[in-house]
């Protein structure tokens, strides 16, 4: 295809009859492969005889061409641009990056940025040399425009991979530095100048984010380049051509010059020029900017922050105040710099930072034109460099500072203006400067509860110049009064009353005309619940809190909302029966409202992601305020099923493990596990081997309310057969590798448990078990999974003694297992305890298996059976002694001798004898539901070694006679314990009968 004909195609594809429209289009992919197809579209877009929208559309298919097709995207895909047109592309493109029209430059700098990350330097070596030789030439402006594209490749290197910026820094910057310092003084400076030292900023800020480099900490160099910065920050902004809509005005070159110098200083300054936080190597660096350069820029800033004055009237955009406010608070912790500050401090708090704080015209705008976007800004934490946000923060660190001086200092000033606002008429009343200052002090409540002079008047301020704001005919007013009162709720009231009437109109305002004054209403509400002392008050009006909480709900997407109903319904647990329903059923739809915007916003993906979150932790809260109440779960169930079925194995990338709370309690709460809830069991075996695999301490209790809630269907139902699936999972969990053994830990965990729960119905899954059990302690090095481990060993013997020991001895691993657990149980704490083993129910288990195995006496060789007779004896002395511990075990002494260890100390020292810190979460785990819990293990001991002595005397005999006094002690103690718990037990029965 010629270049005429090239240029017809692509005319028809912005024909508006749509079989031409498709026929270009069909033309364009069959010939977008042939040879010299992309230069042919790179002439065109730099010939300006065609039209501006033709070499549009041929620059968008050149750009789309080379995302899709520059770099194979697999090994085995075929590469589809010849070297030979890759070579024609770079050379031409860079002949007409500078030629063509902003709008055409910012496409091609698209492709030049997928080339030069795929192809630099190893396959473009001759670019450096390109954009040096340019610098001094004619084509500056395009050297500018790739050098930034080249450098912004290095933005996020790590150390290791930014040796090429080193060179290129070393071959361009001395260029940079010159045409940066002729753009400078040049008198009249055009919009075009101001693009080039954009660029010129933006390479530099590349360069040198991750860290500067060596050329750039030469001190001589890098003063020639401040001293530059600190002129574009004092020149002023030139007059003519700058935009009157502040919207335009924010993206002005010359606006943006003095953002990416402003960006620049306060990255060198908090990066590389803060002492706290240089590595040795960087201090004398550091050490030389703050004392020449720190005071230097806040100087500047503080000039431009003065066009912002109330009397001045200027204008400043909004990220450029932000990030000179971000370095006045980084200034307060340096001596040279506080001065300054401290000299024009009062200018600073009550002329720039004060005035920043007051309601201003684009709330206003926002709060009339769109109620929901000013609720969101308002709580979005990192909400676009707010200069409002900045000066709070700059408020509390001064004041965090300075002490009581410049908080006596705010406080004056905001009690003054209190006075004023209230002595003005109604007509004339500073609205928006009440706003702030009732700010101010709700960003200062932890400082003022904290000061003594202060704490005794905060009621009387609040019922003076607060709670009378609750009737205020201004919206934004209502809302600040209540955000206030929530932040005070927790004060002490000498007139409890008080407190009352702030409660009411707090409640009161969740049915406000305006959506903000409702929605702060309702997180301040939070607040009032918790502080509150006596919940009976609230039971006569929990119906219509829950109503306008979830009124609210369903208007704006507030995860702080959440958390108010959440907190309402926690502490009002014993109330929520007749709402738990409903309540979950406008969770679960405000839950796929931020699912389904998330959806069609992919960036608002991470707030509606961490809403929905929110959605499913309050759920489970409303299903554990009603546990005791099984009937409703039936009602609950079908409401949740589909949330639980979207969300254990999510399709849609969001993964939610807060889910698993929620399935928890609706295989436990109810009488019966459903068969829509065994629906989840796939579900959830997939989940556990894929994005849930490091949740598995969160799905184990799950599925412990399967296999023990209804056994029987775990072990007969076979569409699906859940013993298989459960294998899969287990074995595949247990042969993970890079799967840490912490997350390990609930495999051997469920495998006790079927062992213990299915008894003499899961003989064929016992050599498996044994298999990845063995190969699994072989791979660990930790202590707790080890021990875990050597439970599934003890359940097995328990579950069947003679079948695990000849499979042991199948395996050829007998000896090796019982000296592992023998040394596990002879690791001692530092206190003298068990090191290992450390639960009751460790202890149980280990009893168990260790009995079981005194059973196989006349196969076990006589010094096994001794050590195995006296390690279950020393168990049982220990568990018995635990038991008793935990039965009698008080509050803590807070005045324990000091003679004693602490926690901390006993770790320390268990941690030096090799043994990992245990976690009780995990080890402790005394709820476990197990068939085995009605067996006594001392009598299941005293019962074994009376058949032993029946049938076996002999054997019993030799046994004996081995014991030291010691042993034979703990053997008698033993079974006079056992005497003494059967007479108990008759003597139960005979007073029941």
């Amino acid at each position: 295809m010629y270049l005429p004909s090239l240029d017809v195609v692509l005319q028809g594809a912005l024909s508006p009859n749509h079989a031409e429209r498709k026929a270009a289009e069909e033309s364009l992919n069959k010939y977008q492969y042939t040879p010299k197809h992309l230069t042919r579209l790179l002439h065109i877009i730099g010939d300006r005889n065609y039209d501006l929208i033709l070499r549009q559309v041929a620059c968008i298919h050149f750009k789309n061409f080379i995302a899709e097709n520059w770099s194979p995207h697999g090994q085995e895909e075929q590469i589809k641009i010849s070297p030979n047109d890759k070579h024609l592309v770079k050379r031409s493109i860079l002949v007409f990056v500078e030629q063509v029209p902003t709008l055409l430059r910012v496409q091609l700098g698209e492709c030049l940025k997928t080339i030069i990350h795929a192809d630099y330097p190893e396959q473009w070596p001759s670019l450096l040399q390109w954009v040096t030789l340019n610098l001094q030439g004619q084509q500056v402006l395009g050297a500018l425009f790739v050098l930034q594209i080249l450098s912004r490749k290095y933005e996020f290197k790590s150390y290791e991979e930014r040796t090429p910026i080193h060179h290129v820094v070393e071959e361009t910057f001395p260029h940079l530095l010159s045409i940066l310092n002729r753009l400078v003084h040049i008198e009249n400076p055009s919009i075009k100048v101001a693009y080039s030292i954009k660029l010129i900023c933006k390479t530099y800020w590349f360069s040198m984010f991750m860290e500067i480099p060596n050329q750039l900490f030469d001190s001589n160099v890098f003063n020639d380049w401040i001293i530059l910065f600190l002129n574009i920050l004092e020149r002023p902004v030139p007059l003519e051509g700058q935009p009157a809509d502040p919207d335009l005005r924010k993206s002005w070159g010359w606006w943006k010059v003095k953002k990416w110098t402003v960006h620049i200083l306060h990255l060198v300054y908090t990066k590389y020029g803060d002492l706290k936080l240089q590595y040795p190597d960087n201090r004398a660096f550091a050490q030389h900017f703050e004392k020449k350069y720190a005071a230097k820029i806040l100087e500047c800033h503080l000039n431009l922050l003065n066009r912002i004055r109330v009397d001045n009237g200027g204008y400043l955009p909004e990220r450029v105040t932000y990030l000179i406010l971000q370095y006045l608070s980084n200034s307060i912790s340096k001596a040279a710099t506080y001065n300054l500050l401290q000299a024009r401090l009062d200018v600073v708090l009550f002329e720039i930072i004060f005035p920043l704080m007051c309601f201003n015209d684009n709330d206003q705008k926002l709060w009339e034109e769109d109620p929901h976007e000013y609720v969101r800004k308002g709580y979005d934490i990192i909400e676009d460099y707010s200069p409002r946000t900045a000066a709070l923060y700059f408020l509390s660190k001064l004041v965090k500072k300075s002490g009581k001086k410049i908080l006596q200092k705010v406080i004056l000033f905001i009690l003054e203006f209190f006075k004023r606002y209230k002595d003005a008429t109604i007509e004339i009343k500073p609205y928006r400067q009440k706003d702030g200052a009732l700010l101010v002090i709700g960003a200062l409540c932890d400082k003022l509860m904290q000061t003594e002079a202060y704490k005794s008047v905060l009621e009387q301020m609040l019922v003076q110049h607060v709670f009378p704001e609750f009737s205020s005919p201004v919206g934004h007013i209502r809302a600040k009064a209540a955000w206030v009162a929530g932040k005070y709720a927790h004060i002490y009231f000498s007139d409890p009353n008080n407190f009352c009437k702030a409660l009411q109109s707090v409640i009161a305002g969740m049915s406000d005309s305006e959506l903000p004054v409702r929605v702060d209403s309702v997180i301040s509400l939070c607040s009032f619940v918790k502080a509150c002392e006596d919940l009976d008050e609230m039971k006569p009006v929990l119906p219509q809190l829950l109503a306008e909480i979830l009124k609210v709900m369903n208007e704006v997407e507030n995860m702080d909302l959440v958390s108010t109903l959440e907190t309402i319904v926690r502490l009002c647990e014993e109330e929520m029966e007749p709402y738990a329903v409903g309540l979950c059923q406008n969770l679960v739809a405000a839950f796929w409202k931020c699912m389904n915007t998330a959806e069609e916003d992919d960036e608002a993906d991470d707030d509606r992601g961490t809403l929905a979150a929110g959605c499913l932790s309050a759920i489970s809260t409303v299903l554990e305020s009603v546990s005791t109440f099984p009937h409703l779960f039936a009602h609950i169930e079908p409401i949740l099923l589909p949330i639980m079925r979207q969300t254990v194995l999510p399709t849609n990338g969001q993964e939610f493990d807060e889910v698993f709370d929620i399935v928890l309690h609706m295989t436990f709460s109810p009488l019966t596990i459903s068969m829509d809830m065994w629906s989840l069991w796939p579900l959830l075996m997939e989940a556990s081997t894929g994005w849930a695999i490091e949740y598995l301490h969160d799905i184990h209790p799950i599925l412990e309310n399967y296999i023990c809630g209804n056994t029987v269907h775990y072990l007969t139902w076979k569409e699906p057969d859940y013993q298989q699936s459960l294998w899969c999972m287990l074995s595949k969990v247990m042969s993970e590798k890079n799967l840490q053994d912490e997350n390990t830990e609930p495999a051997p965990m469920l495998m006790s448990l079927v062992l213990q729960n299915c008894r003499g119905h899961v003989d064929h899954w016992v050599e498996s078990y044994i298999r990845i059990t063995i190969e699994r302690f072989h791979q660990t090095e930790s202590h707790n999974l080890k021990c875990l481990l050597m439970q599934v060993i003890a359940d097995a013997l328990y579950y069947n003694a003679s079948l695990t020991y000849d499979i042991l001895q199948k395996l050829g691993v007998t000896r090796e297992i019982f000296n592992h657990w023998f040394q596990l149980l002879q690791k001692a704490g530092n206190t003298g305890t068990y090191a290992t083993f450390r639960s009751k129910n460790d202890k149980r288990v280990c009893c168990l298996g260790l009995t079981s195995l005194l059973s196989l006496a006349d196969q076990l060789p006589e010094e096994v059976l001794g050590r195995v007779y006296k390690a279950t004896l020393d168990l049982l002395v220990a568990y018995k002694d635990q038991v008793a511990e935990d039965k009698e075990e008080t509050e803590e002494d807070d005045d324990m001798s000091d003679d004693f260890q602490t926690d901390d100390e006993v770790d320390r020292s268990d941690k030096e004898m090799g043994v990992d810190d245990y976690d009780d979460d995990i080890s402790d785990d005394e709820d476990l539901k197990s068939s085995t819990d009605e067996v006594d293990p001392f009598v299941l001991f005293v019962d074994t070694m009376k058949v032993l002595q029946q049938s076996d005397a002999m054997r019993f005999e030799k046994l004996s006679q081995t014991l030291d006094l010691h042993y034979q002690a703990l053997t008698k103690g033993v079974a006079q314990h056992v005497d003494e718990k059967r007479a108990a037990i008759e003597k139960e029965k005979l007073q029941k009968a």
